[in-house]
């Protein structure tokens, strides 16, 4: 899920450089635009959440070994 939680970052690095922009930016024709794109990483920050929120709990559901503590357990290490 790596890569998952890096393009969420991307995401949020995306906003507040918008948000910097708008900062410094006073022109309206610029500013539009720019209020746009930072609407729609917002939105995409909101939607790679919920997927990856799904995809977990949908893998916790079939009980997948990578989710599964007790696949791992090692009969060994519990002496």
């Amino acid at each position: 899920m790596k890569s998952c939680s890096w393009v969420i970052a991307a995401e949020q690095k995306a906003r507040s450089t918008y948000e910097n922009i708008l900062r410094l930016i006073k022109e309206p024709d610029v500013c539009e635009p720019i209020k746009f794109l930072r609407a729609r990483e917002i939105v995409h920050f909101q939607r790679f959440g919920e997927a990856l929120r799904i995809t977990q709990d949908r893998l916790d559901s079939k009980n997948f070994y990578a989710f599964n503590p007790a696949f791992d357990r090692c009969e060994d290490c519990d002496k």
